[in-house]
């Protein structure tokens, strides 16, 4: 299981362009892979573009998917590809993982986000389990050792539904394919029947491709939010969203931002304000480059800006994601997602919740029971900084080279910033975190604020559009 990183310094409209490093250098990180970020040609399948009739259309075949399958052609080994969100948009980076460690790393380090991208993730990782780290010869401890691997994987981020939802249907279709085929032979999912005797080895076959078709699933339901939610916005609407539940919150093309796409390919969205969604800024790094790279107009705004051009008449909806959503549609989403729905109901603007079924948590009656994530007191307290190093002339060169000689080299610095250098092939990047708080603040870091149902106009799933009853809750069951 070998291990390398490379990486491509990037720009928001070049980032799918970039070409492989022929000579990049292995380094050990963890059991993960960074290496260039694929072109849109071998990155996204979709049959949107570009139209030459007069409305124009959001063009997705620049968007990359956001995590895919893919065995290694020299060793044959599984991994999971992941488009690494922590370093979008100046560089294009995919994370390939090789084991279950890996994925949850890549979970709990934000690299992959979004719940229903989080809810293939986890399948995924279980089946990523299966492939290369299961011994077990007998189908008995087999499935217990997947039990383990799968509370494992659910565990990694608390307020995600998607995450324990996807690694449970994966442990779940495995118990009950274990039970169906004990002593007969091996049927896939589409029926067809290969003869193998081998329950344990078809079993493993089939979780793999069981994990795969909730990939494809995933994008067919993104798909359905969107062709759902279009028609309730107005045409040439101005709407306003809140961190990124687009298309690199999903398998591939959004909830949230699925609806946007599908409502400008109407001409029914003539811009979209971008909060920048503090702390970790996921609108301004990830929302608004994935909607420039698209071609639909977009506006970045800081989150205290939202009252203001909601005062002024220019937001004519709210579209959002979910990351929880319990039986009553109380809703849990990204912190400051709560002001926004506050300011909503007094400004009289519709606030729409976009998101799968399979986000909605049939099990809390409300959203006092859903448990929020408290993040890393760092998130506030400083700034993370990315980016490649040209040396231009050979002092530098030889200066970088001394100093990464043994690997990645840690800078020391005043006042508690920090800085990692690395030899990334025949270039060298950096990772740093600079501080801007002053040493000893308090620091209160929740990742996610719960909306209450009475303040939601409608929530969009693929399933159709619900409305609030006349108490101001949702029959979601």
């Amino acid at each position: 299981m070998a291990d390398e990183r490379s990486q491509v310094d990037t720009s928001a409209s070049a980032v799918l362009s970039a070409e492989p490093q022929a000579d990049a250098q292995p380094q050990a990180v963890a059991d993960t892979t960074i290496s260039e970020l694929p072109s849109a040609s071998t990155a996204a399948t979709t049959t949107d573009a570009t139209t030459t009739d007069a409305q124009p259309r959001a063009d997705l075949t620049k968007l990359p998917r956001t995590i895919w399958w893919q065995y290694d052609e020299a060793d044959g080994l599984a991994g999971i590809y992941i488009i690494d969100q922590t370093r979008l948009p100046l560089q294009g980076d995919v994370l390939v993982c090789r084991t279950l460690e890996g994925v949850i790393l890549a979970i709990k380090t934000l690299a992959l986000r979004g719940a229903p991208a989080l809810g293939v993730g986890s399948a995924m990782a279980l089946a990523l389990w299966s492939e290369n780290e299961s011994n077990h010869t007998a189908v008995e401890e087999y499935l217990a050792a997947l039990d383990i691997a799968a509370d494992r994987v659910a565990s990694a981020r608390p307020t995600a539904a998607n995450l324990a939802w996807g690694a449970n249907r994966l442990r779940d279709f495995a118990h009950s394919y274990a039970a169906e085929h004990d002593g007969s032979s091996y049927r896939s999912i589409d029926g067809s029947d290969d003869g193998s005797p081998d329950l344990l080895v078809n079993l493993k076959a089939a979780i793999v491709e069981y994990a795969q078709m909730m990939a494809t699933e995933d994008e067919a339901t993104n798909r359905a939010i969107g062709a759902v939610g279009a028609p309730l916005l107005a045409d040439g609407s101005r709407v306003l969203t809140h961190c990124n539940a687009g298309s690199l919150a999903t398998v591939f093309f959004g909830t949230a931002l699925g609806v946007v796409y599908t409502a400008f390919d109407q001409g029914r969205i003539s811009h979209v304000w971008v909060t920048e969604t503090r702390p970790l800024n996921q609108g301004a790094r990830l929302t608004a480059w994935e909607l420039s790279v698209a071609g639909v107009p977009n506006v970045l705004i800081t989150d205290s800006m939202a009252a203001s051009v909601m005062a002024q008449g220019w937001v004519d909806a709210v579209l959002v994601g979910a990351d929880r959503i319990a039986a009553n549609g109380d809703t849990a989403n990204k912190v400051g997602t709560l002001a926004l729905a506050q300011l909503a109901r007094a400004y009289n603007i519709p606030f729409y919740v976009c998101a799968p079924s399979s986000t909605i948590d049939s099990t809390l009656a409300d959203g006092s029971l859903i448990p929020i994530e408290q993040r890393d007191p760092r998130e506030m307290e400083g700034n993370n900084a990315s980016g490649i190093i040209l040396p231009d002339n050979n002092d530098a060169v030889r200066a970088l080279d001394t100093l990464t000689a043994s690997g990645e080299k840690e800078l020391k610095l005043k006042n508690g910033h920090q800085m990692l250098l690395s030899r990334k092939g025949g270039a060298y990047s950096f990772d740093a975190w600079f501080k801007t708080t002053p040493p000893g603040v308090m620091v209160y870091n929740p990742a996610f604020d719960v909306t209450a149902a009475r303040l939601i106009t409608a929530i969009i799933t693929e399933k159709g559009v619900f409305s609030p009853n006349s108490d101001g809750d949702f029959d979601l069951l």
